[in-house]
Formats: structure tokens, C-alpha cells, sequence
């Protein structure tokens, strides 16, 4: 996966503290409330529910981080994507990069050894989850032409893209439901956020991390936030995801939870909510002795999205605290950012902060 680069040594920012607080720490949360058959005028049911929708906001708001179980995500479809993604990176660096990934062509495989971040220790099948993804262009925001995201598909092994498409539509139904909760849980109708996701701009990632000879000196991922809306992580027994406390700033590791999903807040979450919910930062730690497998679905919304605070979360005493910025534009810079390095800062939700 290529050397580490001495830099990264010397920075602070970015190397691993070597005392880590191992707890569970995020939330685990029981969907089965809304999984279950409803009765009519049921008031046990309708207090679950109410409960549920309690849960996801403080979880939302204390952490930007929870658990998830009883999700509804069958066991066989997520066991049949893993297995399918172990058989694809266990093929040699040659063929897998027959499908490598560029700044045109966004979907498929990348290895750090051939992206700018070189601090990175991990290796990526991207796919959209809509095919094709209809996205701008350029970032350029006088640039009014639309492109495609189109997927790449390894010839070996055959499974794995059926395994991959019937994964993605079992994710989404989730993802969507907790979008209906989070809704919920500020106040809003259940089916506030869903004409976002019409014409999706949505990805899923397999992930790969071999074992690392210098763990101290390396991430699997380095501190970051997810710019889309909402991320429903699967991950292995290894673990390795950490999250930065809000209370403290100390980062959490957080333990591996069978056939659990971790769900986290995204920029775009940050912004609808007025920050009533936060983007929280999380990386990922390598291991000298394991290799580690995690596969993320970020969900996005359309590109032409207007991403700003919601109007029914905002009013004189609680003003706007975003300008409005386009999903689309945002997300073609990001992307662009992975292959080139750009004249500008890479783009955050902090450059559309309204000035208090």
C-alpha cells in the first residue's frame, strides 16, 4: 500500500494519539418499533415509536454517531456483498486496476498509492447507488452542463455486482427510514426530507484495509466529516472507527457490534437542521495483525439540491446560519479534490457560514 510519507510523522494533527479511551460509547439503538406490524390505536406502539424518535434526536444531537439494531437489512444480502467484496480485493493490483477510478470516470477502484492522499491505508471499490448519477459538470458555478456517473464493473468476481445492487436497495430503505425519524425527532412530518433524495446522488464504498507495519504512524482514514446527509456503516469484527466526543474532544473507539449499523450525521443534516444536529469528526485506526473490511452507504441528495438552513427551523431569534450552497457543485469539487490539487482550500460547509 506504499510507504509512509515522513511528513505525516511530524504532524500532529493527523498522527493517532497513543492513549485512546476504549469504550462503546455511541449509542445503541433498537429499531424494532418501527419494524414490526402496526395495530390499530395501539398506544404501546405509538409510545415505542414516540420513544424511538427521543433516541435518534438526543443521539443526533449528544453524539452524531448511534448504533442501530433490529434494522431490517436482511443478514444474507450484507454476507453476500462482504464475501464478494473479499474476493474482489484478494485479486492481484493488476486486475483490480483494469476498473481504476479518475477524475472522469469517479466510480470503481482506487488505492492510495494513486491518489494525493498518501496518508491513507486502504484500498476502495466505489459504486452509485443510482446508475447513471446525474451530476454538474464542473464545480464551476457558471458552468451549467451535467455529466453521468456510470459504474465499473470487475469482470471477477461475477457476484459481485449483483451482490452490490441488491445490498444498495436494502441500505436505502434504511437509510431513508432513519431519515424519517431524524424528521421526526425536530419537530418536522416524516416525510420531510424525502423529495431530496428523488434523484439521489448516493455512493457506496467497500473498503479495504491490509495490515499495517506502522500502525502509530498511519490512518485507515484520516479526521474527516461526510459531506452528504446521512452514512450507515457496516464494518467487521476488527473495528478500528473512532469518533471525536463533543463533550471532551477525546476520541471514542467504538466497538463492533454484530450485524449492528453505526449511523452518522452528515454537513448536510448540519446545515437542514440550523445545527441543532452536528457533522461530527471520526477516523479510522489500522492494525499491524488484521486486515479490516467496512462497507459505508452515503446517502445524498439530488445534485441540483439547494442545501440551506430549513425554513420551519429558522426565525428571527434563530436565524439562518448557512447561506444556501448547491449539492451538486459541492460534490463535483470534492470529487474533483481526489485527483488534483486544486488552487483552493477543498470545500466546506463552513465557507457558506453566515458571519454572526
Amino acid at each position: 500500500m506504499g510507504e509512509v510519507d515522513p511528513a505525516f510523522i511530524q504532524d500532529p494533527e493527523h498522527r493517532p494519539k497513543l492513549s485512546i479511551i476504549e469504550a462503546e460509547g455511541i449509542p445503541l439503538i433498537d429499531l424494532s418499533p418501527i419494524n414490526s406490524i402496526p395495530t390499530p390505536d395501539s398506544i404501546s406502539e405509538l409510545k415505542a415509536i414516540e420513544g424511538l424518535v427521543r433516541e435518534i434526536g438526543s443521539a443526533c444531537k449528544d453524539w452524531g454517531f448511534f448504533q442501530v439494531i433490529n434494522h431490517g437489512v436482511a443478514l444474507a444480502k450484507r454476507e453476500k456483498i462482504e464475501t464478494a467484496a473479499r474476493k474482489f480485493f484478494a485479486q492481484p493490483l493488476e486486475e483490480k486496476r483494469k476498473i481504476r477510478r479518475d477524475e472522469k470516470i469517479v466510480a470503481g477502484y482506487y488505492d492510495t498509492e494513486h491518489t494525493k492522499n498518501v496518508r491513507d491505508w486502504k484500498e476502495v471499490f466505489d459504486f452509485v447507488v443510482e446508475e447513471p448519477t446525474l451530476v454538474p459538470a464542473s464545480p464551476d458555478p457558471e458552468d451549467k452542463e451535467e455529466t453521468q456517473w456510470i459504474n465499473q464493473w470487475p469482470e471477477n468476481p461475477p457476484e459481485l455486482r449483483p451482490a452490490c445492487e441488491e445490498y444498495a436497495r436494502e441500505v436505502e430503505k434504511l437509510a431513508l427510514k432513519l431519515m424519517g425519524l431524524i424528521a421526526l425527532s425536530l419537530g418536522l412530518p416524516e416525510d420531510r426530507f424525502n423529495s431530496y433524495f428523488k434523484d439521489q446522488t448516493s455512493f457506496i464504498r467497500l473498503n479495504h484495509y491490509p495490515p499495517c507495519p506502522s500502525p502509530r504512524l498511519a490512518l485507515g482514514v484520516g479526521r474527516h466529516k461526510d459531506g452528504g446527509a446521512l452514512t450507515v456503516l457496516a464494518q467487521d469484527d476488527v473495528g478500528g472507527l473512532e469518533v471525536k466526543r463533543k463533550t471532551d474532544g477525546e476520541w471514542i473507539r467504538v466497538k463492533p457490534t454484530p450485524n449492528a449499523y453505526i449511523i452518522n450525521v452528515g454537513d448536510v443534516i448540519q446545515v437542514w437542521s440550523n445545527e441543532r444536529y452536528e457533522s461530527v469528526e471520526h477516523r479510522v485506526m489500522v492494525n499491524s495483525e488484521k486486515e479490516r473490511f467496512s462497507i459505508p452507504f452515503f446517502l445524498s441528495p439530488a445534485h441540483y439540491t439547494q442545501v440551506k438552513p430549513l425554513e420551519e427551523l429558522t426565525n428571527e431569534r434563530n436565524p439562518a446560519k448557512y447561506k444556501p450552497y448547491s449539492w451538486g457543485k459541492f460534490i463535483t469539487h470534492r470529487k474533483l479534490s481526489n485527483f488534483k490539487k486544486l488552487s483552493t482550500e477543498n470545500i466546506q460547509i463552513y465557507h457558506f457560514k453566515v458571519s454572526e
